[in-house]
């Protein structure tokens, strides 16, 4: 059962902060809901909420990480406004949405989920419009007709700084909410700007992309307010612990450990091998060791941790250097020396 917050008051947190305590708010609907739950779930932060219609929720393993949702639309604002000290939102909207010399800083900016891109996407009917530059001679024709080339999107400012430095600057934006696919078609709009996943969406609604009319690659990110969490060191702590566990799931997620049997006179005749090869031979090389067998062979078990693309270069290497019995899994977590993403979070601390 949830412990009801005890009301706390200061510049970064209102009523419902708990001292002591950080405040996580995530995606409450749409299509980050389920993915950011079972991303975390991955990194080892269950969330528990009681119901779909509750806005608050728990994580077991941390207690004092209280977690809030909100519509994804609205996250930025809740965390830039004090409400919640870090966020899990799309990049497009974290950029689209924060203010000028605002406190809210990406900690994380790649999630590794949620990918999409905001694109211009024209009618299909356009043959001859394929580029920025085709859209351009459009936007004066339409001009020196007396008219305005109207696009729709939910994006005006990234859009229009875009077509600013695309050269493009006859335009009207028309801000629209839900399905953008059919305005052009409705007669609302001449083209859009909206996010795309697989493009599959906008050619059955009859539109293109053009060539060169990528305006921003998304996926969801971890965003933080630094002066809240600079004002409350308890949840600073609390943040580190979060952010230990997402990079080490984010960097083990990258990594596979070989694990085989050579024989050879001696660890280091094996090592010799194994090492002949250096980008093959794990991130600080192998970790040899003698395997003890009832014939008294001189076999050794040799470890390494390799990069997931390299998995099958790297196990070519083990048998050409003698290796039988390969056998290959996937790391769940790889900590560093240090949590990369909690000291450029410590730094932007000390540098506001």
């Amino acid at each position: 059962m949830l412990t009801p917050p005890t009301a706390y008051s200061s510049q970064y947190g209102g009523a419902g902060f708990r001292a002591g305590h950080l405040r996580l708010v995530l995606p409450s609907d749409g299509e980050l809901y389920e993915p950011t739950l079972a991303f975390l779930r991955a990194c080892g932060i269950s969330v528990e909420r009681p119901s779909s219609r509750s806005y608050s929720a728990y994580i077991p393993g941390v207690p004092k990480i209280d977690v809030l949702f909100q519509r994804t639309s609205d996250i930025t604002q809740k965390v830039e406004e004090g409400s919640a000290e870090l966020g899990i939102t799309g990049l497009d909207r974290y950029l689209e949405l924060r203010h000028e010399a605002s406190p809210v800083i990406p900690v994380i900016q790649d999630l590794g989920y949620g990918r999409c891109k905001l694109v211009l996407a024209v009618p299909a009917s356009w043959l001859d419009v394929s580029s920025l530059s085709d859209l351009g001679d459009v936007a004066l024709d339409f001009r020196s007709q007396g008219k305005q080339l109207r696009i729709a999107t939910k994006y005006p400012r990234l859009l229009q700084s875009f077509l600013n430095r695309g050269g493009i600057n006859y335009f009207s934006l028309i801000q629209a909410s839900g399905s953008l696919e059919a305005a052009p078609m409705a007669g609302y709009a001449d083209l859009i700007a909206d996010l795309t996943a697989s493009g599959v969406t906008l050619r059955e609604n009859g539109l293109k992309t053009l060539g060169d009319g990528s305006i921003l690659s998304s996926q969801a990110c971890l965003v933080g307010n630094r002066k809240a969490l600079k004002a409350h060191p308890d949840g600073l702590a609390l943040a580190r612990e979060l952010l230990e566990r997402i990079e080490g799931y984010l960097k083990g997620g990258t990594f596979y450990r070989l694990t085989a049997n050579v024989q050879g006179d001696s660890a280091e005749s094996v090592s010799v091998r194994i090492l002949s090869k250096p980008d093959l031979a794990g991130l600080q090389g192998p970790t040899i060791s003698r395997v003890y067998n009832v014939d008294g062979q001189d076999w050794y078990s040799v470890s390494l941790l390799v990069r997931k693309e390299g998995i099958l270069d790297a196990v070519d290497h083990l048998r050409n250097a003698g290796a039988r019995d390969v056998a290959a899994s996937p790391v769940s977590y790889l900590f560093e020396h240090h949590c990369q993403s909690y000291r450029n979070l410590v730094d932007a601390l000390e540098d506001d």
